[in-house]
């Protein structure tokens, strides 16, 4: 059996970690490799790493190498700026991802910080929410909206819900995010009347 290697060479610059970051609502600074980032909807702290420094300037935060540009630095340069961008995204505005629930029957239940999920099972699930993420559940208890200033935390939380009942490709069922696109798979052929 051959096995296609493919070598992607990184470049001395990196395209995202260029691009410089838009400040609007929060309160930034930076001291020491540390930056503070204060918002509307929450506060951050973010350690960069040797090597990367950050820079405020007409409202906006860069993020560069120091001279030195070894792969390692070139590397965290992209990843960093990154982070620090949903932080402060997080800060001003916050993040939000949709859930929807399909299938006869399947539906949650909201009670103050405890969720249950009646999901086809011959139990129904409890999940708690964590501190930093808040819950909308519409009517049918179908239509899931969560909202975190955390991307990486709000994005957690979803990928656990969705673990309670993956969608499944034969009936469309499970849940999912809003807008998925669930790949359909055909089910088994009945037999014939002949047969």
């Amino acid at each position: 059996m051959s096995c296609l290697v493919v070598f992607i060479r990184v470049k001395e610059m990196s395209k995202i970690g260029r691009k410089p970051i838009l400040i609007t609502k929060a309160k930034v600074e930076v001291k020491n490799g540390l930056v503070s980032i204060e918002g509307p909807k929450a506060k951050f702290t973010h350690q960069l790493p040797e090597g990367i420094v950050a820079e405020l300037k007409d409202g906006k935060l860069y993020v560069s190498m120091k001279d030195g540009k070894s792969k390692k630095e070139n590397a965290l340069w992209g990843l960093h700026r990154a982070l620090l961008a949903n932080k402060i995204k997080g800060a001003e505005t916050g993040f939000e991802k949709k859930l929807k629930i399909v299938g006869l029957g399947y539906k949650a239940i909201l009670s103050g910080r405890k969720m249950t999920f009646s999901l086809g099972y011959s139990h129904k699930i409890e999940y708690n929410l964590p501190d930093g993420v808040e819950v909308e559940v519409d009517k049918t208890g179908q239509k899931l909206t969560l909202k975190s200033a955390d991307k990486f935390l709000l994005g957690s939380v979803c990928s656990t819900i969705k673990s309670f009942r993956r969608p499944e490709p034969y009936k469309g069922t499970g849940i999912m995010y809003e807008g998925e696109v669930i790949l359909r798979k055909a089910g088994k052929a009945k037999a014939g009347a002949g047969a």
